[in-house]
């Protein structure tokens, strides 16, 4: 029986599995790859509110083939107490799969070592994998390529810069990050790619932006964070991604969000709703991109 694999971190597969997941989700965007996952059951838990990784991931075992089930900290009972350990053991006697929304990166790998399923790692506080190949996949889209671009990450050092530090520390391609004091990304995560490639860290958005094929950001606080949005909005003053700020980047740039995005703070309207944006694409995205992760671990 072969081993199962788990999608936690995007360094999870190497260069050449990355590159070749990203080909699978053009071709199942563009209808040519017909694969299924007929009978299959993916187990969904969710301790973060969600829309497009809940939808994107129902429908796409829904148009797998495979039936997708949606459990909250309020439907389950993991929410009142019982152990991942003993969650994880369940659950894979049910599903074939199971894909975690949370908070603490230390939970997701331990229901991953406890699991016999695949586990995919939805998003935590540390790393948000899926978003990060969706985005990809839109450079790809974009470009023809991800290897050859440069990509400037504009704000805060949290889950999504820590996951385009893994890319890049996979593939290769330049990435500028522009992070104001106190809210550097994962140190462990940057110091290993910086060995590696050509990832550097900055406090000038402008620096990062200079010549960028791909200009992306974030909120300035994340879930659970809330309470923070005015010592940060303090801290991020000058981390606006506006016309003055694309103006830098390379003539053909594209402007990404992983959204839900706060127009007027970390993003100016004219960016995200001009002709630069490309953030529904990317939204769209995470539909293929996530029919090509639960392949690769399920088939």
């Amino acid at each position: 029986m072969a081993k199962k694999r788990d999608f936690l971190a995007i360094t999870d597969f190497s260069t050449d599995e990355l590159l070749a997941l990203l080909d699978r989700a053009a071709n199942l965007k563009a209808g040519m790859d017909k694969s299924k996952l007929t009978g299959k059951s993916l187990a969904m838990i969710f301790k973060k509110s969600s829309t497009r990784t809940r939808v994107s991931f129902e429908v796409a075992m829904t148009q797998l083939g495979g039936h997708a089930i949606f459990l909250s900290d309020r439907d389950s009972q993991i929410g009142r107490g019982e152990t991942v350990s003993d969650t994880a053991g369940v659950l894979s006697r049910y599903v074939d799969a199971i894909t975690i929304r949370t908070f603490a990166h230390a939970e997701v790998e331990e229901l991953a070592r406890h699991a016999s399923v695949p586990v995919v790692n939805a998003l935590s506080d540390l790393l948000h994998p899926c978003q990060v190949v969706a985005d990809l996949q839109a450079v790809a889209e974009e470009f023809g390529s991800v290897t050859d671009c440069t990509v400037a990450w504009i704000g805060d050092g949290n889950n999504m810069a820590n996951s385009w530090i893994n890319a890049a520390y996979r593939l290769g391609f330049e990435l500028r990050l522009a992070c104001p004091a106190g809210y550097d990304p994962d140190p462990a995560i940057l110091a290993r790619a910086q060995k590696a490639g050509k990832v550097t860290l900055t406090r000038s958005p402008a620096e990062a932006a200079e010549g960028a094929h791909v200009v992306t950001t974030d909120v300035w606080a994340s879930m659970g964070q809330e309470d923070e949005m005015a010592v940060r909005a303090k801290a991020f003053t000058g981390f606006v991604v506006d016309d003055a700020l694309m103006a830098l980047a390379d003539e053909r740039a594209i402007f990404l969000h992983c959204l839900p995005a706060h127009r007027g703070e970390e993003v100016s309207a004219s960016v995200i709703d001009g002709p630069q944006s490309r953030i529904f694409d990317e939204a769209e995205n995470r539909l293929h991109a996530q029919k090509a992760i639960l392949l690769e671990l399920m088939e």
